[in-house]
């Protein structure tokens, strides 16, 4: 079973989440017109998403992490939150039947302007929190509560910021990755600035906002 707190603080640092990796890039608001047409591939728990793999105009595209959330935002989603076991689940089969080998979440590693908040201590192990949902993951060192692999690059549990740890960028985002270390389908802490397809969500606090600022967009 997966666990989440719930973290209203966490919205005061939102603003900033981006401003180390991605100086001049912004995280963008919805696009009306794109929200009232926005695709919805399959539909889980009363939540619509999309596949980008199953769109023919995005299908075989791989976009860094913060473009996955600016597609999504855009037509009022964002990117998946593995919020309970269920839709873990049924996300990673998704995965699985149409052979894709990893996707992006709404995941993300708590390394920004606020984030030294005693709570969040170590932020290896309490710092990641579904950026779409502003909820804290479980700590990374409770393994019953994620699922995060065994194993990875170098053969060390995950998150393991291995491409920081060998010289690269710190590993501050949240991927799913399918077989790709023969280690199932599961979590993996990486680079943010990867490609990777992704899955968008429909995110409620967006389709409010659009819905009361455009009340003739039928969304």
């Amino acid at each position: 079973m997966l666990r989440f707190i719930i973290l209203g603080a966490l919205a005061t640092l939102a603003a900033a989440q981006f401003q180390p990796q991605s100086p001049g890039r912004i995280l963008e608001p919805p696009i009306p017109q794109l929200c009232a047409q926005r695709t919805i591939h399959e539909r889980f728990n009363g939540k619509g998403y999309y596949y980008s793999w199953a769109d023919p105009r995005t299908a075989g595209q791989e976009i860094d992490w913060l473009s996955g959330r600016n597609f999504c935002r855009q037509r009022c989603m964002d990117l998946v939150s593995l919020e309970t076991s269920a839709e873990n689940e049924f996300i990673k089969s998704r995965l699985v039947q149409n052979k894709v080998k990893y996707i992006w979440t709404s995941g993300r590693l708590c390394d920004f302007k606020g984030c030294d908040r005693a709570d969040l201590q170590p932020l290896n192990i309490n710092g990641w929190f579904w950026t779409a949902e502003l909820q804290k993951l479980a700590p990374t060192s409770d393994r019953n509560q994620n699922d995060w692999s065994e194993s990875g690059g170098i053969g060390k549990s995950q998150p393991d910021n291995r491409e920081a740890i060998q010289g690269g960028a710190p590993e501050n985002c949240l991927a799913v990755l399918n077989q790709f270390y023969n280690d199932g389908v599961n979590w993996h802490d990486v680079a943010c600035h990867h490609k990777k397809p992704w899955v968008c969500e429909e995110n409620d606090s967006l389709l409010k906002y659009v819905r009361f600022t455009n009340p003739n967009i039928r969304v």
